[in-house]
């Protein structure tokens, strides 16, 4: 007779105690490569342990990541000690870790490194290769998985901002052992049999160093770097880079950043294109204005019209002018005048005789030589003496 029926939690309850209970896991040691790293907002870290074959689920609890002294990071190979236990509630084991080790870097890393200097050597991140993206991209091709969101985001985003360009879709792998001979060789049929295509996009969403390892392929770098059209990888999250990023003309931070990288908004171009046709027009509509103004400027008859206008208006200038100008003169003249009299006046004041006049005498000697003093004087000379109503002449009979 079999046991009674028990609910699911009473079972996976009693799979967790046999598991502590056990003496190797309930103290084991795991070595794997750090993979799905993922910091709570809790503090407690999740993450997978993974080798060659096989992934194990781990959990890190935020208390025990205090003492953890190596860095916690994607493609690290680790040594985890803890013990086995199940989640109830979900019914998943996970390795429960007290403490962790570095074992080395992990393979995935070591790869990466590699190939990274491999190929900066040979030239193919160099900038002088990228190519320029065209300004109005008529077909874009899109290389990546054809159910996923990565996809879905790049057509909404282009066709949001441009209704002209077309959208082809080129499903590929974008994850596993046969990913980047998918990928490459999508890159490899567009440019052979679509040589009209003017921007290729490849790339996926988000996830682990494993997940997203197809795009840091050699043959896939060497695809890229071989098309004659444009290429934008857009892999992941921003924080994430692939060996694709570097080779690719134009690397985008997340496939919706690539779509807005790809094609102009032609929303705002009509908005130019309708700006430019209005400032045109006005600008037109001024050319003809001054023409015409130009046209009516050489009739026969508004030209003899403005002729005889202006002439009136130069005659007017000329009697202001003569007018002025006498008004200048008559002025100029009557200050001349009374110039005159104040000098006639000064002349007359500084005459001789007009001093002589008032009641002054000029005594001179024989020779005509005027006698100021006394001791210029001798008795018995003869003199002239001059007064304003005429001479006399005398002799010198004492001299004090």
């Amino acid at each position: 007779m079999g046991l009674k029926p028990i609910k699911v939690g009473q079972l996976n309850n009693y799979i967790g105690r046999v598991l502590k209970t056990d003496p190797i896991l309930g103290n084991v040691s795991v070595v794997g490569e750090i993979s799905n790293l993922k910091f709570h907002s809790s503090g407690h870290v999740y993450f997978s342990l993974k080798d060659e074959s096989s992934k194990l689920n781990c959990f890190l609890a935020a208390s025990n990541l205090e003492r953890i002294t190596c860095p916690m990071e994607e493609g690290i190979e680790i040594v985890a000690s803890g013990y086995i236990s199940v989640y109830e509630r979900g019914g998943y084991y996970s390795l429960n870790i007290r403490d962790i080790e570095v074992n080395g870097e992990g393979q995935l890393a070591i790869q990466f490194e590699k190939l990274k200097a491999k190929l900066e050597k040979e030239g193919l991140f160099a900038a002088e290769n990228k190519k320029p993206l065209p300004d109005f991209p008529k077909k874009i091709f899109v290389v990546t998985s054809d159910t996923g969101a990565a996809v879905r985001d790049i057509i909404r985003t282009i066709k949001n901002k441009n209704d002209y360009v077309d959208i082809l879709v080129y499903p590929v792998l974008v994850q596993g052992p046969a990913a980047a001979q998918d990928i490459a060789g999508a890159i490899d049929d567009i440019n052979e049999n679509y040589s009209d295509t003017d921007i290729i996009i490849t790339g996926r969403g988000g996830g682990s160093m494993e997940e997203l390892w197809a795009f840091n392929e050699e043959v896939v770098a060497r695809s890229i770097f071989a098309s004659k059209i444009p290429v934008i990888s857009a892999v992941g999250h921003e924080t994430d880079f692939t060996i694709s990023d570097f080779v690719a003309d134009f690397r985008a931070a997340t496939p919706t950043g690539a779509a807005e990288m790809a094609v102009p908004d032609t929303g705002e171009l009509r908005e130019y294109l309708r700006d430019m046709k209005d400032n045109l027009a006005s600008a037109l509509l001024q050319f003809v204005e001054i023409r015409k103004n130009r046209l009516a400027a050489l009739d026969p008859n508004a030209f003899a019209k403005g002729i005889s206008t202006r002439i009136d208006y130069e005659q007017m200038n000329v009697d202001r002018i003569i007018e002025s100008m006498g008004e200048n003169l008559t002025a100029r003249l009557s200050s001349g005048a009374e110039r005159v009299k104040l000098l006639k006046a000064l002349i007359d004041a500084s005459d001789p005789k007009a001093i002589l006049s008032r009641g002054y005498s000029v005594v001179t000697d024989e020779n005509g030589h005027i006698i100021s003093r006394t001791d210029e004087l001798k008795v018995g000379q003869n003199v002239n003496i001059e007064t304003g109503s005429g001479s006399a002449a005398a002799e010198i009979t004492r001299v004090n």
